[in-house]
């Protein structure tokens, strides 16, 4: 099924992350509250859980985030390590959001890379 998921599709590496931020994208970390107290907070990023990911950004849902206007925006889906990402922006592109993806590697590689993390309050939607 992961492989599945990610078949023909370009995942972003860390620094591609930031690009596609700067350009309008949206990032969407799914991990759980208990990671990100100890992993820090993805700058910029909106905290969407797992359980409610397809509703907030279908432009069609009624429980959709003002940011879901529409099925080409950009959607860059951020987990731990990059496994649950890849099937989520799976489940997005299922609904139509063509342009889903994910970081490869998850938040463990954006550390890596050495990019910050932040403590400041996530944007979290629920």
């Amino acid at each position: 099924m992961l492989a599945a998921s990610r078949a023909g599709v370009r995942r972003y590496g860390p620094a591609e992350v930031v690009e596609a931020q700067a350009r309008g994208a949206l990032v969407v970390d799914t991990r759980t509250e208990a990671q990100r107290r100890r992993q820090g907070e993805l700058p910029g990023a909106l905290v969407i859980d797992r359980t409610v990911l397809e509703w907030r950004l279908d432009p069609t849902s009624d429980a959709r985030i003002p940011e879901a206007t529409g099925t080409d925006v950009e959607v860059v889906v951020v987990c731990r390590q990059g496994y649950s990402s890849s099937l989520a922006a799976a489940s997005l592109r299922s609904v139509g959001l063509h342009r889903a993806t994910d970081l490869a590697g998850g938040v463990e590689a954006w550390m890596a890379a050495g990019l910050p993390m932040s403590d400041g309050p996530a944007d979290v939607r629920e």
